[in-house]
């Protein structure tokens, strides 16, 4: 038995929103190709807005983008992580049509 390893180079995009030149949200597109499809995937991260900024709509806005770009990526589906107690994220999620589709397990190394 024998490995091969090839290291694969992926890109990202990182989408920020400035209010007057202050970053207040943000979030990360990971475009991820393999070898099953000829588009590749969006793998949706770190979608971040600060406290003092909540509550005016700017994490829509910013899924909004996120869901644009991958679009503009020619994405052929898009993955959004969260962890379990972040329940109000997970609604914003379920309202753009994400769906609770599976389990994703870590390994911290």
């Amino acid at each position: 038995m024998e490995f091969m390893e090839e290291k694969i180079v992926t890109e990202g995009v990182r989408v920020s929103l400035t209010i007057e030149g202050k970053e207040v949200g943000r979030a990360r597109l990971y475009l991820i190709k393999n070898d099953l499809h000829d588009r590749p995937y969006g793998l949706f991260e770190d979608l971040f807005v600060n406290e003092e900024a909540r509550g005016f709509g700017y994490g829509t806005k910013i899924v909004e983008k996120i869901i644009e770009t991958a679009k503009k990526y020619n994405c052929y589906k898009l993955i959004g992580t969260s962890r379990y107690e972040r329940k109000r994220v997970h609604a914003l999620y379920e309202k753009f049509g994400f769906t609770d589709y599976g389990k994703e397990f870590r390994m911290d190394l």
